[in-house]
């Protein structure tokens, strides 16, 4: 903490096509808590714009009348304080706050009815990275053609009022559908497959992926593949998506802690 009366220095960049970096405090690093009031997400810090959607929800649901107390954030790390208006005035310097490494990322099958959505909101509120909804054998929910587009579109909003809800910096990316053996490609040794009766999660593993309902065919997890146990009893798809991006965290939060110290 600075003494009274001193401020906190600042830091400068240069942006591409002449834009001027906002000011930003380097030190402390903190994250939005609520303190301030509720948080939104808005293209530009420096003229922030709310979406009607967002103006509406603020304004109606949660009743705020211009000039409450309410924070912005551009998805990519930095916020500020604000004044609630539908052009909310910019109350304070623009903090960024590192992204947490590894990235974490939880991959599962679409589940029945509006628990992938709730999956994915969860997930959302607990920090994961990004979430991959994969195409398995055994799957009881496809996606193809213009549903894919249609799906990822809803599950993107509902993670970005989950990310507002949970005053995250940071938008989860969501993709898919794609096989194991794709995931497997792009994440490399960080990848392991939830089974029971495997190895504990360790720091090393920042993907795991979920089988669905119906379990993995026979031919779909490669022999050399890591297996994790994510804990006692027979988890649903869900419950077992969330388990996975809790252990995942924990280890990431160890990881940081120790390198802290």
């Amino acid at each position: 903490m600075l003494p009274q009366g001193r401020r906190s220095p600042e830091r400068r960049s240069v942006l591409p096509q002449g834009r001027r970096s906002p000011e930003r405090r380097s030190a402390p690093v903190s994250i939005p808590d609520g303190r301030h009031g509720p948080h939104a997400f808005v293209a530009d810090l420096d003229a922030p714009l709310l979406s009607p959607d967002d103006h509406a929800h603020l304004s109606r649901s949660l009743r705020l009348r211009p000039g409450d107390p309410m924070t912005i954030c551009d998805a990519r790390g930095s916020w500020r304080r604000a004044r609630f208006d539908l052009v909310p005035e910019p109350d304070g310097p623009v903090v960024f706050v590192p992204a947490r490494q590894p990235p974490v990322t939880v991959a599962m099958a679409p589940v029945k009815g509006e628990r992938t959505r709730w999956a994915v909101q969860k997930l959302t509120e607990l920090g994961v990275d990004r979430i991959v909804m994969l195409e398995t054998e055994r799957g009881v929910v496809r996606w193809s053609g213009s549903r894919v587009e249609r799906s990822l579109a809803r599950l993107s909003a509902v993670a970005r009022s989950a990310a507002a809800q949970s005053r995250r910096v940071r938008l989860p990316l969501i993709e898919g559908p794609m096989t194991l053996s794709e995931l497997a490609a792009a994440a490399g040794a960080g990848l392991a497959v939830a089974e029971r009766g495997g190895d504990p999660i360790s720091s090393i593993t920042h993907t795991v992926a979920i089988g669905p309902e119906g379990g993995w065919g026979d031919t779909e997890i490669d022999p050399g593949m890591p297996r994790v146990d994510l804990g006692p009893g027979v988890l649903r798809a869900e419950t077992a998506a969330l388990s996975a991006a809790v252990l995942m965290g924990f280890k990431r939060d160890e990881l940081a802690r120790g390198h802290s110290e």
